[in-house]
């Protein structure tokens, strides 16, 4: 533990980070509670499961502030979570269609837009593929195989780092560390990419559930766990963020991450509570759809 030789106002900071992580928390428990009794039973874990990544994310780097021998761990934990998160996102926003069946019916006659971000953004000659079954389970196959493969990568690194082998600050071509991120980061990319093609589909269907609001949520926590952490480790690594002894560089900037994320993670639970909070009615079948619009029409 940190806190025998932390000075006054160093406490202070760690006890206010606590505390927030601690208000994450009950927050979490509460909207846990309100979802388990006003959604309906078919979505209560996806959506739980979802508003956790937030208050997990912040409870691990808290654990880590305190106690930093344990930052392997921690972050082996958050994120092993959030790679599940990714692939429950994805279901959530099947299930809020409807589910596969009546998203299969509604879009029965359309088109996945595959030339999006973070894959393929670029390629916009590339065709559009039709929605079917097929193309459903090959994305639901891309979330899920990066919730499989990064847990047993983080496994590995663990295993690796007790045995001396794996150094998390060491990037030379000799090392794992470098071998792991790289794989790491083309099986982020392809997991990111069947979300944002399937948001960009149903995101107009969607917005009466909010869905750009728990998009931009589930997007902040992504840059900030990932891409802030990777910027941060690499001002450390390259001595930009200086050494204070007794910590090193390293050290520095895993603390400014775990104190940086207890804060974001903090506002994004209390936000995640006010967007997941509204009770929304089920959206009307296709065939319901068509007749009130087939009623409107006949209306002088």
């Amino acid at each position: 533990s940190l806190s025998a030789g932390l000075d006054l106002p160093g406490r202070f900071l760690f006890a206010i980070l606590t505390l927030m992580t601690l208000i994450a928390n009950l927050v979490f428990i509460e909207e846990a509670v309100y979802i388990y009794r006003k959604i309906p039973s078919s979505k209560r874990s996806i959506i739980i499961w979802v508003n956790a990544a937030a208050p997990v994310i912040a409870t691990t780097s808290c654990i880590g502030m305190w106690i930093p021998r344990s930052t392997m761990f921690t972050d082996f934990t958050a994120a092993v979570f959030f790679a599940i998160v990714i692939h429950k996102f994805l279901l959530m926003m099947i299930k809020e269609c409807g589910g596969q069946k009546l998203l299969l019916r509604r879009f029965e006659n359309g088109h996945f837009k595959i030339s999006t971000g973070p894959c393929c953004c670029c390629c916009l000659c590339l065709p559009h593929v039709r929605i079917t079954r097929r193309t459903l389970f090959w994305m639901k196959l891309g979330t899920f195989q990066f919730a499989f493969f990064r847990t047993v990568l983080m496994f590995l690194s663990i295993v690796l780092w007790t045995n001396g082998n794996y150094a998390p600050y060491n990037l030379s071509p000799k090392g794992a560390a470098i071998w792991i991120s790289c794989f790491i980061g083309v099986l982020t990319i392809l997991a990111l990419w069947p979300v944002a093609i399937m948001f960009q589909q149903v995101r107009t269907l969607l917005v009466c559930k909010k869905i750009i609001s728990k998009f931009a949520l589930y997007q902040f926590i992504l840059i900030l766990n990932h891409l802030q952490t990777a910027i941060i480790n690499i001002l450390a690594m390259q001595r930009i963020i200086p050494c204070a002894p007794p910590l090193s560089s390293s050290a520095r900037g895993a603390y400014m991450i775990q104190q940086l994320l207890i804060m974001e993670m903090f506002l994004i639970t209390l936000i995640s509570r006010v967007v997941y909070r509204r009770r929304y009615d089920d959206l009307e079948p296709p065939e319901c759809t068509a007749e009130e619009d087939g009623d409107n029409k006949q209306t002088p």
